[in-house]
């Protein structure tokens, strides 16, 4: 099966159902689609006026609501860079697979209750997907902050020796310290000169201590080399290392900065695995199932998340509740389209058409089309010729069916 599914409704008289019949007969035995019932609950209409806002909000909110669920989405592969094959096993909408959800979805009554006011239930939505919105303007930001400085330091750390960070390579031993003649000073020496230093490091300049230089470090241009001498011939070492292409490292050994610098980059590892890392007790965990304590919520099973970052933690359950959301807000499209196409009283049937991946769209549309061209014959002849216009419509024709139309597409992560 694809992961894309089709949202339509038709009229809910007699003729319709027996049209909705002719339809999953001939698309079970096409193998063109998987069709099932799509349970919308009677919703108090209001006026006509009010019905046309809502169905600009409606698909504003939509577009916004998919948005935001695909953000959230790429931020848990983020989050999971050590295991991103599973990530689809933390993309869950109440506990299940967001087929599963879409497939056998139930209106949530607690969450939006049905005898609001419509234009109550859509301020409920839209309010929930804005602060979720928000949080996740707020986490991620957090996150570039710290993602930011890690790899400050990380670049740091894997430069060459001329560049890097030595907090990490140097040690106390390495140096003469607290002595006011001597100063041990960092040479790099290519490979090929190895050698050459041996022999020349002690007469570079005077006062160069003997057998004082030491090998603390290679990269794969060269090492690092320590040598000892007088503080007031520094100038002079220099020089003369620099004409035999030795390259002095300005680095004087400071413990506080040094203690400071592991702290930092410790600290910010550390964080980072707090905050974002996913431990395999998790991912075992998520394996095995969504069981728990007798009682518990879904959201409760969803957040406890033994060995989970609580960034991970709570992309996975906003991730949920704004699925959940966005489904919802499809089901009040269709409520509402319906009730603008079909007229009052409510009477319609919604039906969700999961396509075969071998199936083609054109057959599909042609299907319904013909299933359904009595109920909007200009739009059915629209869909065979392009250049026919439709009066009134403000919509390209190919996005206009006699019967309601609306997408909805499960690969969040393409």
């Amino acid at each position: 099966m694809s992961s894309e599914f089709w949202l339509i409704s038709a009229p809910g008289d007699k003729e319709n159902l027996q049209a909705l019949e002719r339809m999953n007969t001939v698309t079970s035995k096409s193998n063109l689609s998987h069709n099932t019932k799509f349970a919308i609950p009677d919703f108090k209409v209001g006026t006509l006026d009010s019905l046309v806002g809502l169905s600009d909000e409606l698909g504003k909110l939509d577009s916004f609501a998919e948005s935001l669920i695909k953000k959230m989405a790429q931020c848990v592969v983020e989050v999971m860079e050590d295991a991103k094959g599973r990530v689809h096993e933390n993309l869950l909408a109440n506990g299940v697979d967001l087929t599963s959800f879409v497939t056998r979805f139930e209106w949530d009554m607690a969450k939006y209750p049905a005898k609001q006011p419509l234009v109550v239930v859509v301020d409920t939505l839209e309010k929930q997907l804005a602060q979720i919105e928000t949080d996740l303007k707020n986490r991620t930001a957090a996150y570039n902050t710290l993602k930011g400085n890690l790899e400050n330091l990380e670049r740091k750390s894997s430069g060459n020796l001329l560049t890097r960070t030595l907090a990490d390579i140097v040690n106390k031993e390495d140096f003469v310290l607290d002595s006011e003649y001597l100063v041990t000073l960092l040479v790099i020496v290519q490979k090929p000169n190895y050698s050459q230093w041996q022999k020349t490091y002690e007469s570079l300049s005077d006062m160069v201590v003997p057998r004082s230089t030491k090998l603390i470090a290679e990269d794969n241009e060269g090492g690092l080399f320590t040598v000892t001498l007088f503080r007031k011939v520094i100038d002079d070492f220099k020089v003369k290392a620099r004409e035999k292409k030795f390259i002095v490292r300005e680095f004087f050994y400071d413990e506080k900065e040094i203690k400071t610098e592991r702290e930092e980059m410790t600290k910010l590892l550390s964080e980072k695995k707090q905050q974002y890392q996913t431990s395999r007790v998790a991912l075992k965990k998520s394996k095995k199932g969504r069981s728990g304590p007798a009682g518990q919520t879904d959201k409760e099973k969803e957040s406890e998340g033994e060995g989970e970052g609580p960034l991970l933690r709570w992309l996975k359950v906003n991730f949920s509740e704004s699925f959940i959301a966005w489904i919802h807000i499809k089901a009040l499209r269709v409520f509402v389209e319906s009730v603008l196409r079909y007229g009052l009283p409510v009477n319609f049937q919604a039906v969700l058409l999961q396509p075969h991946k071998k199936a083609t769209t054109k057959r599909l549309r042609e299907v319904l089309n013909s299933v359904f061209k009595h109920l909007d014959e200009v739009a059915a002849a629209s869909i065979l010729d392009a250049s026919v216009d439709i009066p009134g419509l403000q919509l390209n024709n190919q996005d206009y069916f006699p019967y309601v139309y609306f997408h909805i597409d499960l690969s969040l992560l393409d």
